[in-house]
């Protein structure tokens, strides 16, 4: 199963307010620039999180974007499912003949895994934390080179 763009730039976007939570609300623009996504797409999608509750957004200056939820309940199928309708990743009723129930008992186990994955697990997830101190050391050695 690929996961529909839209789900997977959502929780792109979700992870990049999970990973800054702490620190300051982001602007989609901010998020558009770092996961390279179009501004006006993300915008679309950030109004489809807003609505289910996902995101809560800060006007003025300072303002952006935080999660409107604390990033362990956040989950990855509830994050594809809110901006992807056709995302197939809600759960299913079997059917009777045979074919069917393969094929809904698969999209069940990966909804169910999908299901399983939080905000949280995906940020503190080795590659993404040793990704993060790798742009973190390309930072401070850009700031460094410009100090000079």
């Amino acid at each position: 199963m690929k996961i529909p763009t839209k789900g997977r730039y959502a929780v792109s976007a979700m992870m990049d307010l999970a990973i800054h939570e702490k620190i300051r609300p982001l602007t989609i623009a901010e998020i558009a620039e770092k996961q390279q996504i179009s501004l006006s797409y993300l915008e679309q999608l950030f109004a489809i999180l807003r609505r289910a509750d996902l995101v809560r957004g800060t006007r003025g200056p300072g303002g952006g974007y935080r999660l409107a939820q604390p990033a362990n309940s956040i989950t990855v199928a509830h994050i594809i499912a809110t901006v992807d309708a056709n995302a197939n990743v809600e759960p299913v009723e079997v059917e009777s003949h045979l074919p069917q129930i393969l094929w809904e008992q698969l999209s069940q186990a990966i909804y169910d895994y999908l299901d399983g994955i939080t905000l949280e697990q995906c940020i503190d997830h080795p590659s993404v934390k040793l990704l993060l101190e790798k742009q973190k050391g390309n930072r401070t050695a850009s700031q460094k080179l410009y100090a000079a």
